[in-house]
């Protein structure tokens, strides 16, 4: 009897797994979709930049500059826009081969797994909803600044103070309103709410612009000299503890992978994009910066009005209305932007059956999922309503560097996969660029044109395999299926990197030789596994774009985000693990059960027939290999279906 226990255990926690690690395809029609594909490369651009320059620049500025970093504060931008850039890339690469809604979800569910990718659908959830509430937070705190305390001070006399540790000293109503506002004018459709973001970002560009001159004008460089703390006052800890609260400020570029399903042309709008708004957000951030901390010094700046009194300072008043004007310009844009990513995700995952199916909802009117924007809208303004700025803030880095770091691990890993025959046939389009040459003369392999089809079709039988030079490396990586050693190798840098960095973060001073050999073991354990990912064979598929130089820049983004990572507060941590227990228990008592992916032959057989925009990719997946063979049998010819004896035989037989 043990013995029959331990069987089913087995047998039951290996059924488990599997429904852990399943995959989904891209399978179908990819531009399928019940949503309205209906914005521009301009006005995804726009949505991108709206999204990051809000509360950042105007808030956020001022609090790094003040308690964290100085007049390093420009540093600690570079490297949080560094350190976004390389994450952007890689969510480039994917919104050309998944253009559907749900972003780092989507991409970790088709790469990775159905779990990993639970556990970044859910952080991206908490990415958005407090990234809605702080920036309404914020909102209102700048607007209350401005007349002086009035709304505060009103608030208070109403309904007094909270004395919770957890919550905000008084209940911010007006933060609350604003996100039922900004959900009510995303109900009324995508383009109407595209064509007011377009309007109030451009606003916002030029008053960052109007900033930065007047700063630069009135700047004085003994503000960055010794007696008023030197250029690094807080040391180069500080520019880290800065870059890691600074990495909010960049967080929008992903509401421009979850646009993907309404893009007119993802594959060619999304990475121009996404490069197009990094390029501009991180330019004006370190640029006001510099202009704030060379206008007046850090420990002069008012962290929840930075700007307006800098330009008071300098006797420059009257720009002060110009800011407020663009501050809740920019501050609408990126609480717009996150409540427009939000319900895309929910939406992704329910379609999936991760999340209760009413989620996915269309309007047939709006052609949005209006379920989930009220949802997602009242749940903002809740926590907009009880929560601190400083605390959502930090709160909600954590879970975004995390959605990069696996991200970034994806891409290497989806690069060195053998592509199966149904993604080739109903894949994205695949394009000779110049990136794909200068790809393929990376790997050591000669450069393909249109009339190689014999190299390119040696190319994808190799793919995931060793490459002919690196045959020394068999009795180490061989002997597995194709794309398994590097798979193992991400997880083991992935491993090494979070190791190499607690190490450095929580040793306080070098203790001599031995406390040094750590990093030297670590090190080199990344250097191997950089190298044996470098010796396989890449996918030679031609996409629209495809990240330069893998692995060696999605590896030093996965580096960089988990430096971040470690550098963020204990309480961050514990507030992190109690939303992570939540959603892990919703994956294994409702979604692991209700995955379109554990659905039987005859479900999927069922629904890949119907009509409907619901049919498609993000919605039911034919992905059963069950399924695929039912599907090739019935592709026989017709004599193939004939049956074994036939009636003349039979009448033979008989007596």
């Amino acid at each position: 009897m043990p013995g029959a226990r331990h069987k089913i255990l087995g047998h039951v926690l290996s059924g488990f797994c599997h429904k852990m690690n399943r995959r989904k395809p891209i399978y179908g029609d990819c531009l399928d979709t019940p949503l309205n594909r209906c914005l521009s490369t301009f006005d995804i651009t726009l949505l991108g930049v709206g999204h990051m320059v809000g509360a950042g620049i105007y808030v956020l500025t001022g609090t790094v500059a003040r308690h964290m970093a100085g007049p390093a504060t420009a540093l600690s931008f570079l490297l949080a826009g560094i350190t976004s850039t390389l994450a952007a890339l890689c969510y480039a690469e994917f919104g050309t081969r998944i253009p559907r809604a749900g972003s780092a979800y989507a991409y970790t569910y088709v790469s990775i797994g159905e779990f990993w990718a639970f556990i970044i659908g859910w952080n991206i959830v908490l990415e958005y909803m407090i990234g809605a509430a702080s920036v309404a937070r914020a909102w209102s705190g700048y607007l209350d600044a401005l007349m002086d305390k009035a709304i505060s001070n009103a608030t208070i006399s109403i309904t007094g103070e909270l004395h919770e540790t957890l919550l905000s000293r008084y209940p911010d109503v007006l933060a609350f309103l604003i996100c039922i506002v900004a959900s009510l004018i995303l109900a009324v459709g995508v383009k109407t709410s595209a064509y007011i973001n377009n309007g109030l970002t451009i606003l916002n560009l030029l008053v960052i612009s109007l900033v930065i001159c007047l700063g630069f004008y009135y700047a004085d460089v003994d503000n960055w000299s010794e007696k008023n703390g030197g250029f690094m006052p807080f040391g180069f800890s500080g520019v880290l503890t800065g870059a890691a609260t600074c990495f909010y400020a960049f967080v929008g570029f992903d509401s421009i992978s979850a646009s993907s399903e309404e893009a007119k042309d993802p594959s060619r709008s999304i990475p121009i994009a996404t490069i197009l708004s990094m390029a501009v957000v991180a330019f004006g951030y370190i640029l006001v910066a510099i202009a704030l901390t060379l206008m007046v010094p850090y420990t002069s700046i008012n962290p929840e009005a930075a700007l307006p009194e800098a330009l008071g300072a300098v006797h420059a008043g009257w720009a002060k209305y110009a800011v407020a004007v663009g501050a809740v310009c920019g501050m609408t844009t990126t609480l717009l932007g996150s409540l427009f990513s939000l319900p895309r995700c929910l939406y992704a995952m329910s379609a999936d059956g991760l999340l209760f199916g009413f989620l996915s909802d269309v309007s047939n009117k709006s052609q949005i999922p209006i379920s989930n924007l009220i949802i997602s809208g009242f749940s903002s303004a809740l926590i907009a309503l009880l929560f601190d700025l400083e605390k959502l803030v930090e709160f909600m880095s954590i879970g975004t560097l995390l959605a990069y770091t696996i991200v970034s691990a994806a891409v290497i890993i989806l690069r060195y996969r053998p592509t199966p025959s149904e993604d080739k046939i109903f894949g994205p389009p695949q394009i000779d660029s110049p990136i794909d040459r200068e790809d393929s003369s990376a790997t050591g392999t000669p450069g393909t044109d249109a009339g190689s089809s014999s190299s390119e079709m040696f190319e994808a039988l190799t793919v995931g395999r060793l490459r002919a030079q690196y045959a020394w490396l068999e009795p180490l990586a061989g002997g597995r299926a194709p794309g398994t050693a590097v798979t193992n190798c991400v997880y083991v840098f992935t491993l090494a990197s979070i190791c190499l960095c607690a190490h450095n973060h929580f040793l306080a001073e070098p203790a001599g030789l031995w406390a040094l050999l750590p990093d030297f073991v670590l090190s080199f354990i990344i250097i191997a596994c950089l190298v044996i990912i470098w010796a396989h064979q890449q996918s030679p598929a031609r996409l629209p774009f495809r990240v330069p130089w893998v692995p060696l820049l999605p590896a030093a983004s996965v580096l960089m985000n988990v430096e971040l990572m470690v550098n963020l507060n204990a309480l961050t941590w514990a507030r992190f693990t109690i939303w992570m227990t939540f959603g892990l228990l919703l994956y294994f008592l409702y979604g692991v059960h209700h995955s379109k992916l554990g659905e039987g032959v005859t479900g999927l057989l069922s629904r890949s027939g119907s009509g409907g925009g619901n049919g498609g990719w993000g919605a039911v997946d034919k992905t059963s290999s069950l399924a695929r063979r039912v599907g090739r049998l019935g592709r026989g010819k017709s004599d193939d279906r004939k049956p074994i004896i036939c009636d003349d035989e039979l009448a033979r037989r008989e007596p």
